[in-house]
């Protein structure tokens, strides 16, 4: 069953950064503090098969011909004018 937990004296800055990145996400302060605890003290671990696996997966999507060099190159150029 989940518990309540009430929050005093949490500095200006530490409450101006939560509200900023709830506002980021679109949850609020409560959801947001919430993922944040869940983030330091509940770190999911991506296994290095998962990780190589999903590396594959992005690379086999490229293979398909989505971008050639000259794609690549175009996009480059573009980017610095």
């Amino acid at each position: 069953m989940p518990t309540s937990l009430t929050l005093k004296n949490i500095p200006d800055a530490v409450y101006e950064r939560l509200k900023a990145a709830a506002e980021l996400h679109r949850r609020s302060m409560n959801s947001e503090a919430i993922v944040c605890l869940e983030a330091v003290l509940m770190p999911h671990r991506v296994a290095p098969s998962e990780r190589l696996a999903r590396a594959r997966e992005l690379r086999a999507g490229l293979a398909q011909g989505a971008f050639t060099a000259q794609d690549i190159d175009a996009a480059k150029r573009a980017g610095r004018k």
